[in-house]
């Protein structure tokens, strides 16, 4: 959505300016953050006019799992009060992009139909950089549709290579 792109542009850019220090750190709580926020029934909660902003803010706080640093608090504050709490996912992914950007890397996820152990990714990763031409901070996510093989998304590039993906192409081309 163009809009909350619009609105978490600032927010990201000022977390991006004011934590320069610790960019990782603060990646890490606001990912948490932006975790939280995609609850439905948090964001239907915190439209309610009968909540407060210190009883909403009380709630986010209790449910993180690590504890936030005084910046992550006041950010929270900030997105409660200017009722942004809907804005913290695109937020979060802005700032990653900053994040990237500054140290030449990119976010990457590999689809599998399975499992794949810490050597397998590490080897996959090497080839992947190579291909890509940047280095990639992977994130693993099974997903047992593709038969086997993976499908990687690195922004808005697609590298599918699983059963799947083969198994439309040869239906497409046994139907033309």
């Amino acid at each position: 959505m163009a809009e909350l792109a619009t609105i978490a542009r600032p927010y990201a850019e000022a977390l991006y300016k004011a934590q320069a220090a610790d960019l990782a750190g603060t990646a890490s709580w606001l990912d948490e953050l932006a975790a939280i926020a995609q609850n439905a029934q948090l964001l239907a909660f915190s439209d309610s006019p009968k909540v407060t902003d210190a009883q909403l803010f009380d709630l986010i706080s209790g449910v993180v799992k690590t504890t936030l640093p005084e910046a992550g608090k006041n950010f929270l504050r900030l997105a409660i009060e200017n009722r942004r709490l809907v804005a913290v996912p695109e937020i979060a992914k802005q700032l990653r992009v900053l994040k990237n950007a500054q140290s030449g890397t990119a976010d990457a996820t590999v689809f599998s139909a399975f499992a794949i152990d810490a050597t397998a990714l590490a080897d996959l990763s090497s080839t992947l950089e190579k291909r890509f031409a940047r280095k990639l901070n992977l994130r693993v996510e099974i997903d047992a549709s593709l038969i086997g093989g993976i499908r990687v998304v690195v922004g808005d590039e697609v590298l599918d290579t699983s059963v799947k993906a083969r198994l439309e192409q040869m239906k497409a081309a046994l139907t033309a």
